[in-house]
Formats: structure tokens, sequence, C-alpha cells
């Protein structure tokens, strides 16, 4: 106790602190050589109480340290809430989309890929661009809001020339949300906070899908032909009006970048830098030298990049029953109310389960296993489907299929993790990656042709082989992590110090 009340005496509260760090500590360790009694625990410190007091010093020790992260992570969490659906052509499909629009052939499945088209270009131009203004809080939600507004002009389309043009100019906006927030995660979490807050970025995207097929079966069944429009129209009307408050209020709600924030106090945006720096061995984001170009031929370059986008696009072919979701729930012999209806209850599984994987993920530190479970898991769900025609079978089908959500998340996680540096690399390589995996969204929307219906056979074949092959990649890419972590215990060990430098979470 003796040395605390040293320490506090010591330490004049933030901001007018004015004694160095190593004043400081060789305070601490000139008290501890003063004790009178070498086997007094109380005055007895070790050497690596006294590393943690020079490390935490400026925010008054360790212990007040551990209280004010606390408080800042609830401050950041509080404000980091937000994710908008895009898949309301689904369920319009349902009430009269493709007849209003005079739709054959491959053309709704056109609609679905031409929006990743405009989603591919701009992701990495996007996320260049966040990186050097700084400004997610104003640059996330004006693209939110233009969204919103094409959403609605999507209801007064009444050709499919119409309709392909808003679907296309509606990729250009998204492209700057996801890869966007996955960035604003990386610049405040550490690598082992990662996993839960993708989690909570992406649980909002999958209670999107079921509670947004819920307001579905609502407006469709209770719209059509209010003030002479079909039902489809206000569902598109209600969603975009919808995402257009929220990103209003977005506006006052997202975060900027830990040194630009203002919600936060001088000492709160101190330990938010120290954070991020201790997260990626000692470097500080804030002092980044290297400019966008480079963070884009770094990202460019590295093998890794690619490798990780191709796993990611084969995984995103195997979720492609996604967008066909509510046709999938069809098959089961229900009605539109009530198929809309029956299609909340796996995706709020899928919440769920997301929720818990991901949280333990970061617990024990580990990705690849708790992605693979899922993902198998998830295979055993289309084998289900293919095997029978069981009502019963095929919805517990659809639950085991939507939680392969949860591996999704981890996935995205151990990748935001495993690009730490520089940030203008990391922005890159998040929407590369992301941008590249679209592909999979655009293969994916022709794997589920009518044709192939009810039974979806050779679609249900084709997403096992897809996530059967991402789960091989990924099982390269831990190996390699794993190689590289040897490496990097060797040179330190070959240099006669402790592992103190940065390790990739496998």
């Amino acid at each position: 106790m003796a040395i605390f009340k040293l320490v506090k005496r010591h330490t004049p509260s933030w901001p007018t602190q004015t004694k160095s760090r190593r004043l400081l500590r060789q305070e601490v360790v000139t008290a501890k050589r003063s004790s009178t009694s070498p086997t007094d625990e109380k005055a007895s410190i070790s050497q690596h109480d006294v590393e943690n007091f020079d490390k935490d010093a400026e925010f008054g020790g360790p212990e007040a340290r551990r209280k004010l992260e606390r408080k800042l992570l609830l401050k950041v969490d509080a404000r980091m809430s937000i994710m908008i659906d895009r898949n309301n052509a689904a369920a319009a499909r349902l009430r009269g989309f493709e007849e209003d629009l005079n739709l054959h052939d491959q053309q709704f499945p056109t609609l679905l890929s031409i929006l990743y088209v405009g989603y591919i270009i701009m992701q990495v131009p996007s996320n260049m661009f966040l990186n050097w203004i700084g400004k997610p809080s104003l640059y996330l939600p004006a693209c939110m809001i233009v969204w919103g507004v094409i959403s609605i002009l999507t209801g007064i389309t009444h050709n499919f020339v119409g309709a392909l043009l808003t679907r296309f100019f509606l990729g250009f906006v998204e492209a700057a949300f996801f890869p966007g927030a996955l960035f604003l995660l990386s610049k405040w979490y550490k690598r082992e906070e990662l996993g839960l807050r993708t989690a909570i970025l992406y649980v909002g995207n999958i209670i999107s899908n079921a509670f947004g097929t819920l307001m579905a079966s609502g407006i469709l069944s209770g719209m059509q032909g209010k003030l002479n429009q079909a039902a489809w129209r206000w569902l598109f009307y209600i969603e975009g009006a919808i995402t257009v408050a929220v990103a209003i209020l977005a506006i006052f709600i997202l975060p900027d970048f830990p040194s630009t924030s203002r919600f936060l106090s001088p000492q709160e945006r101190a330990l938010a830098i120290k954070r991020m720096e201790e997260d990626a061995g000692g470097i500080n984001d804030e002092e980044e030298t290297e400019g966008s170009s480079s963070g884009l031929w770094l990202a460019i370059t590295d093998w890794r990049v690619w490798y990780m986008a191709l796993a990611l696009t084969s995984q995103v072919v195997a979720l492609s029953f996604n967008a066909y979701f509510p046709t999938l729930a069809a098959t089961m012999g229900y009605d539109r109310t009530v198929t809309l209806l029956l299609c909340a209850p796996p995706w709020a599984f899928a919440a769920i389960v997301t929720f818990l994987l991901a949280r333990h993920s970061d617990k024990v530190q580990e990705r690849f296993y708790h992605i693979i479970a899922s993902y198998l898991v998830g295979i055993v769900g289309f084998i289900i489907a293919i095997s029978t025609m069981n009502t019963a079978g095929r919805y517990v089908a659809l639950f085991l299929m939507a939680q392969s959500y949860a591996g999704f998340v981890c996935q995205y996680a151990w990748i935001s993790g495993s690009f730490p540096r520089p940030p203008s690399k990391r922005a890159v390589a998040l929407a590369l990656i992301n941008a590249f995996s679209q592909l999979g969204n655009i293969a994916g929307s022709y794997v589920w042709p009518s044709g192939w219906g009810p039974t979806f056979r050779n679609s249900y074949g084709i997403t096992i082989a897809t996530s059967g092959l991402a789960i091989a990649m990924l099982y390269g890419f831990k190996v390699h992590l794993l190689s590289v972590n040897r490496q990097l215990d060797a040179e330190e060990k070959a240099k006669g110090v402790e592992k103190q430098g940065f390790r990739y979470i496998v």
C-alpha cells in the first residue's frame, strides 16, 4: 500500500500532470530499494509491477487505466450501432415485382447482381478516401442518405432498364458502408476485441434479415393498392425512408477516428491511441507517414490479400442463398405472408449464434476452428436440403444454413486482425478483399434459377463445393500464420528477449 500512496502523491490528475513517466518510474524503484524489510510484501514490488506502472503512469497506474478503458469501450460500443439491409428485392419478388416490371429469363438475377458491379468498383477508392478524410461520422451517413433516396426511386421504376439503373447506382453508394465500417472498427478495437465488435456490426444485418422479412410481410400484405401503388413499391418507399432517417441520426452517433473524435476527454483519447499502438507492437497509427498510394501498392502486392479475397469469395457463393431466402422458404408450400414470417426465426437464431461464437473466439483468441465449425454445420444444412422435401427437414436446414454467417463474421475479424499495419494498407486490404468477394454475390445470383426449383439440388451442390474450398483455403492460411509466428519467436529468442512483439491470431 505504501508504494501506491507514493504513486498517488506524485501523480496529479490529468491533464495537469507534469512529471515524466521516467521520473515517476525512478521514484517507484527508489521506494522499492528503500524498503526497510525485503520480505515485506506490501513494500516489495516486482519488476513487472514497475513496468506496468511505467506504461500506465499517464493514466494514474494500471488500475486507473482499467477503469478508464472500460469507460472508453462503453462509449465507443454505444456508437457502433448501425447497419442497413439491402435485400428488399428478394421479398418484393414474392408480391408482383417481376410481373409488374415484365421481367423474364435471367433479368431478375441480373438486377440482383448488377448492384455488386458498382459495389466492387467503389470499395477501394471509398476506403482510401475515408482514411484520408478521417471523418466517418459525416462520410458514411452521407452515403447512407443517398442510397436511401435511390432505394425510394427503385419503387417508381416501371421497366427492367429503370430498375437496372437504380440498382447499379445503389451499389456505388452502398460500397462505402461495410468496408468503411470494418476499417472504423479496426481503428478503435484491438485484435482480440474485433470478433465481438464485427459480430455486433454484422448482427445488425442479420437481424435486419429477420425483422426485414417481418416488416416486408406486413407491407406486402397490407399496402397493396394503397394510393394506387403496388405493395412491392411501398416496400421500397418505406425501407428507403427508414434508411434516410437512420442515416441522419448516424451523423450524430458514429465516432470519427481516435485522434479526431470530439466525444472523448483528452485522457480517453490518449488511451484510445495508446491501445492501438500496443496492439500493433508499439507502432502508432496516428503517426503514419505512408500516403494512400503507398497503402494501395502495399495491399495489391501482398499475396495474402488476394488469397483471403479468394477464400472469402468462395464462401460468399456458399452464402448466396441469402438473396433467395424467401424463395427457398416458399418451397415448404405456404402462402406469401406465412413464408415471410417463417424467414424470421432462422435469422434470429443466426444472430444469437454469431454473437456467441464471436465472443468465444475473442475470449480464447482463436479464429480458424470457430470459423470452420460454423461452415461445417452450414454444409450439413445444405445436405439436408438436398436429401428431403419434408417440410420440417427443410425448415431445420434453413436454420443450419443461416448460422453459417457466424463463421463468416469470424472470418472478417480474422482478416481485419491479419493486416494491421500501416493503416493506409489496412484500409485498402479490407476494401479490396470485401470488393473482390462480391464476385461471389454476382455468381451466386445465378446459382438459384427457378428451373432448378423446388428442390434446388444443383444449387445446394454448388454451395457445398464452394464452402468446402473456403475451409481448405483457411486451413492453408492458418498454417502460414503459425509459420510466421514461429519465425518471430525464433528472432526474439536469438536476441535474448521474451515474447513481446506482434503475433498473429490464428
